[in-house]
């Protein structure tokens, strides 16, 4: 992997700066479109696939934002979304202890944020009819189609290429 220099750095972390203000100019709930600057074409290609990843991914974590509206999806918590929609489009289940370990967090942790998704109505908790000592999380309707939404949302922005590759 190749080891950047401070002033490359620097030179990336000012076009960061300026994708930001950038999208902060733009406002509205829409994905802002970057089109490839003139800036960041004159970098060699390493670096500006690093700066258009970092774009894409500043832009994915807005739209997730104004997508989901007050809820704070991120981290560990957007982890178990992402879990529960994968076990969910699988036909499997997970349990809370299962969606800690994948998100990395103690249990207690863990339970604390499933609590959090079920006030928000994103996921259900309920006991294994099997396993009556193991409590089991899913989507909810409302929880999956908000998922489903989101990433319609983001293959239709990549399409139309309001999202940078």
């Amino acid at each position: 992997m190749q080891q950047f220099s401070n002033q490359e750095i620097a030179e990336l972390k000012t076009r960061i700066d300026q994708i930001h203000e950038l999208l902060a100019t733009r406002g509205g709930d829409e994905p802002a479109t970057l089109a490839k600057a003139a800036s960041v074409e004159a970098i060699d290609a390493p670096k500006a696939i690093l700066v258009n990843q970092l774009s894409f991914n500043i832009q994915m974590r807005r739209l997730r934002k104004s997508h989901f509206g007050s809820a704070q999806l991120s981290g560990p918590v957007w982890d178990m979304m992402l879990d529960l929609m994968l076990a969910a489009s699988n036909g499997r289940e997970l349990g809370a202890s299962d969606l800690a370990t994948g998100a990395g967090v103690p249990l207690s942790s863990g339970l604390r944020m499933i609590a959090a998704l079920e006030d928000l109505g994103l996921v259900r908790r309920f006991i294994d009819e099997r396993d009556r000592r193991r409590s089991l999380v899913q989507l909810t309707d409302r929880g999956a189609e908000r998922m489903a939404s989101y990433f319609e949302t983001i293959g239709a922005a990549w399409q139309d290429g309001r999202i940078a590759a």
